[in-house]
């Protein structure tokens, strides 16, 4: 695993501890190598005991010599691709060929000059990008490409709602987002947003219709639903640690009423173990620590909302990469996913 002792690796390594098809093998952190993991990340003290962070040619030789091997990014992008592709290209000179989901933005777009237009700085192993596939796990029923990329937290929750409007040709192509997020979604590092006196009790938006993940967005649910919509999103900070909700609006093509659109999302994830469609309102804590996704929808004939609620640690980012990793390795999807949430977080 990489990029261990951020918030997402964490969550991973909590996951990870009770999954019965898979073993940690070592967890890299440049920043920590030695270190016992337990420092990190003291609520797992009982579950890694002895484990220490490691380098990264412990990593290399983790891989060269392991005869089955899989890897977990939860690297920060830009550092994510040339750390990938430095371990792969030792992996495939010994022989080996271990699959990878990356969780940062790295490999989420086809081109070098896409994700360059995002993120202002070249990309770190262009010549990889076309080993990689960028999707949701519910919207993809074969991977086309030995790696996947997994979506980001508040892209996860946007395409979950937005994915069965654009596809079932429910609505125009332009869809309006609002969406609320918790402080670990601005990951460890402490800045202005998640300092608790400054977030407690309150909410703020932030990069109001300028979010750098609308063009993820757009393109996921492009390849998902063969429909090129129009996403204006405005993202809010809420004073909670853990959890997205979002509310994606559309006009509708033809009228329909609220039982309507609550049968027809039951309908599109029917077969989709970890989204629950639900007659109510969903509600973060009814996810938080989980891997489910639920969604509920209200219409008036005009205009249809549809509310999904995820954690964004969890199906947002390490269950769902863990969701991809157990169909990669042909196990069932739920596997060590199932646990419910907490509640009363």
């Amino acid at each position: 695993m990489l990029g261990g002792s951020g918030y997402v690796a964490g969550e991973l390594l909590r996951l990870l501890a009770a999954h019965p098809g898979f073993e940690l093998a070592g967890v890299l952190s440049e920043s920590k190598p030695g270190e016992p993991v337990a420092s990190a990340f003291p609520h797992l003290a009982s579950a890694y005991p002895d484990a220490r962070f490691k380098s990264q040619p412990q990593i290399e030789a983790i891989l060269a010599e392991a005869p089955a091997a899989a890897l977990l990014s939860a690297a920060p992008h830009g550092v994510a691709a040339p750390l990938i592709d430095s371990l792969l290209t030792v992996a495939e000179r010994a022989g080996k060929h271990p699959r990878v989901v990356d969780i940062s933005a790295d490999f989420r777009y086809q081109s070098a000059e896409a994700y360059q237009d995002v993120y202002r700085h070249p990309h770190g192993a262009p010549h990889r990008l076309a080993e990689f596939t960028c999707a949701l796990p519910e919207h993809l029923e074969s991977l086309p490409t030995r790696h996947v990329a997994h979506p980001g937290c508040f892209a996860s929750a946007i395409l979950l709602a937005a994915v069965p409007l654009l596809k079932l040709g429910l609505t125009a192509p332009a869809l309006f987002v609002s969406g609320i997020t918790g402080s670990t979604g601005s990951g460890r590092k402490p800045v202005e947003g998640t300092h608790h006196p400054l977030r407690h009790s309150d909410v703020y938006s932030y990069s109001a219709l300028a979010h750098r993940h609308v063009p993820e967005v757009i393109a996921c649910a492009r390849a998902a639903s063969g429909v090129e919509a129009d996403f204006s999103f405005v993202p809010s900070s809420g004073p909670f640690a853990r959890g997205i909700h979002v509310t994606v609006q559309g006009s509708l093509k033809s009228s329909i009423d609220s039982g309507r659109a609550i049968a027809a999302l039951r309908d599109f994830y029917a077969r989709a173990p970890f989204v629950k469609v639900l007659d109510e309102a969903p509600r973060v804590k009814s996810v938080v620590a989980s891997n489910y996704a639920h969604l509920s929808a209200a219409a008036n004939g005009r205009t249809v909302a549809v509310l999904c609620a995820l954690d964004n640690l969890t199906k947002g980012a390490a269950g769902g990469a863990l969701q991809w990793l157990n169909r990669m390795y042909s196990l069932p999807e739920t596997t060590g996913l199932e646990a419910p949430a907490p509640g009363w977080t």
